[in-house]
C-alpha cells in the first residue's frame, strides 16, 4: 500500500476522532472555552510523544505504523502535537533559543494568520 494512502487513511480516522472528542468535551464542559481543542491538542501531543519514541527507540513501530499513526492519525487529530514534540526536540538537542523562537513564532504567526483569515472571511461575507 502506498505511503500516501496509509497517511490518508490515518488522517481520515484522526479527523473524525478529533470531531468526536471535541464534541464530547463540549457536551461535558460546555462551550465557554475551547476545551475540546485543548483536549485534542494535549492528548495528541502526548500520543505523538509515544509514537515518536517507539519509532525512534529500537524500531518498535514499523514505518507503515509510524506513518499511519504519527503523520496521518495524529496529524489530522491535531498538528499541535507535532509542534510540541519538535519544540522538545530543540530543547533536548541544546537549542533553547530555537525552541523559544519556535514557540513564539507558532503562537504569534498562527494568531495573526487566524485573525487575517477571519478578517478576510468577514470581508467576503
Amino acid at each position: 500500500m502506498s505511503t500516501l494512502l496509509i497517511i490518508g487513511c490515518g488522517g481520515f480516522f484522526g479527523a473524525i476522532s478529533r470531531y468526536l472528542v471535541s464534541e464530547l468535551v463540549f457536551i461535558i464542559f460546555g462551550t465557554g472555552m475551547p476545551y475540546g481543542t485543548l483536549m485534542v491538542n494535549v492528548v495528541g501531543s502526548f500520543l505523538l510523544g509515544i509514537v515518536a519514541q517507539l519509532a525512534l527507540a529500537g524500531n518498535l513501530l514499523t514505518t507503515t505504523a509510524s506513518s499511519f499513526l504519527g503523520i496521518g492519525f495524529l496529524g489530522a487529530f491535531t498538528t499541535f502535537s507535532t509542534f510540541s514534540v519538535q519544540t522538545l526536540e530543540l530543547l533536548e538537542s541544546g537549542s533553547p533559543l530555537k525552541a523559544l523562537l519556535n514557540i513564539s513564532l507558532n503562537i504569534i504567526l498562527c494568531l495573526v494568520a487566524a485573525w487575517g483569515g477571519l478578517s478576510i472571511g468577514r470581508f467576503i461575507s
